[in-house]
């Protein structure tokens, strides 16, 4: 091989990859094939297909497995063609989704984009090393990147739910489905467990209470009075976890995850405007709009909890200790217990089950657990009820104690209609939402205009792209 040759292989490759500098590039494609003053220009970033309006390079391919392995996901099995497959799937969604009018706003796509380069910048430590290790020039040039990339995302995912979102299954239709597995072919659910619980939530007293809210007060009228810095008082005092170290920064639409209290208090506010200090299960807040765009607000919020004296503490741990006895002593039932005692409203009215959150079905999959619920029920035995417990909130919140108890195991089995019913009608479910979208797709390929390069005819795809 000729070296200008081994050297355009090497370009090309990096070229691909995005680490060439502008120089580089420019080398990468003006190589002198001979002495005479002739170039010829090499392409390294070709077309993959074009699907309705938007188009694939083959440089979004191997950004697309860069992406995959910098996540931690394997990619042992993914092929080139694999990846392109998903590529045009994306493509073919977000191109139908404006043409049905199914739109994204500007402002949700940008607000989607400030939020991951937010939480880059938590991770990596500045803008400056964020940059770097994607190997952009500029803040403009990231966002860009970002826009796109979250824009067709958005339509994709909207046009998905579109096609899937009306389809329901019937009893009848969840019985058919599971009599037509073979006996041997039904599926095995590993084991499970249905686990019950008791919860006490200590209180802080009025006095402390009061304390906190004066402070809150405090901090408002120093920023309202003395221009003091929202963000900086945010940084010192607040005591959510989520934000501090931001700022207190939130970006939230009425459909962000939030508690109903948070939310009210936001979206009755100004842009500028400051909130008086009001309660949530969390603890005190005061929140600062800083910018509102449509539907979606930028705020900045400072939390401040109560401080639980440890009388309070010791006083739950006591209660609980005496509720677990006089179950053991058969006064109650464990689910009149946590009628009678629990505080934890979602439960108590259920005989204190929880409610796996996947599927809202009572049963958690062994294998599934979450670590940390795992880790309080493993070493139960059935019927054996917990001494109390010390929970402490992962989102900043006061801690709890309960007193929990294994109310059902079932042993590893293979799939029964009675006994399984919400797991099997999952997955009549999944099946008709599956047939469904394979129908989509097979109709809008056949109506959109789509190429696909010479080079990626051969691969043997899912949906039927290469049109006769």
């Amino acid at each position: 091989m000729k070296k200008t040759n081994k050297k355009l292989l090497v370009l090309a490759f990096f070229a691909a990859f995005g680490f060439l500098q502008a120089q580089d590039a420019d080398e990468a494609v003006m190589v002198k094939s001979d002495t005479t003053s002739s170039v010829n220009k090499v392409k390294l970033d070709g077309i993959s297909a074009v699907i309705g309006d938007y188009v694939i390079l083959d440089s979004d391919i191997e950004k697309t497995l860069i992406d995959l392995k910098s996540q931690g996901a394997s990619t042992q099995d993914i092929t080139r063609c694999s990846l392109l497959g998903k590529l045009m799937e994306d493509r073919l969604y977000a191109h139908q989704a404006v043409q049905d009018s199914l739109l994204v706003s500007d402002d949700q796509v940008n607000a989607q984009s400030d939020r991951q380069m937010q939480q880059l910048v938590s991770q990596v430590g500045s803008m400056e090393k964020v940059l770097k290790f994607y190997k952009k020039t500029d803040v403009e040039s990231f966002r860009t990147e970002l826009f796109e990339i979250n824009k067709l995302r958005m339509l994709s995912e909207k046009m998905q739910s579109s096609i899937v979102e009306e389809i329901e299954v019937t009893p009848e239709e969840v019985r058919q489905f599971f009599n037509k597995i073979p006996e041997d072919e039904r599926p095995v659910f590993g084991a499970e467990l249905e686990i019950a619980q008791i919860v006490k939530q200590p209180t802080a007293p009025d006095e402390e209470k009061q304390k906190v809210v004066d402070r809150l007060n405090q901090i408002r009228q120093d920023v309202l009075e003395n221009d003091a810095s929202f963000n900086v008082k945010a940084i010192l005092y607040s005591q959510d976890p989520g934000s501090k170290s931001k700022g207190g920064f939130y970006s939230m639409t009425r459909e962000t995850p939030f508690v109903k209290e948070f939310k009210d208090v936001a979206f009755s506010l100004q842009q500028g405007e400051i909130s008086e200090p009001f309660e949530t299960d969390f603890g005190y807040h005061i929140i600062y709009i800083e910018k509102i765009r449509g539907q979606e607000l930028d705020l900045r919020h400072i939390l401040l909890i109560p401080e639980i004296p440890q009388i309070a503490l010791d006083t739950a741990v006591k209660e609980l200790d005496s509720i677990r006895q006089q179950i053991l002593d058969g006064k109650y039932t464990f689910a009149d217990a946590a009628l009678n005692f629990s505080d934890e409203k979602e439960t108590k009215f259920d005989g204190g089950l929880l409610r796996n959150p996947i599927n809202f079905d009572s049963r958690f999959e062994l294998t599934k657990m979450d670590p940390a619920l795992y880790n309080q029920v493993r070493n139960l035995k059935d019927e054996e009820i917990s001494r109390p417990l010390k929970e402490d909130d992962q989102r900043g919140g006061p801690p709890k104690f309960k007193i929990m108890k294994i109310s059902n195991r079932y042993d590893e089995h293979k799939a029964d209609f009675a006994k399984d019913y919400l797991k099997i009608q999952e997955l009549a479910l999944r099946e008709k939402q599956f047939k469904a979208i394979k129908d989509w797709m097979d109709e809008h390929i056949d109506d959109t205009y789509i190429h696909v390069n010479t080079d990626n005819r051969g691969c043997d795809f899912a949906n039927k792209w290469v049109k006769e």
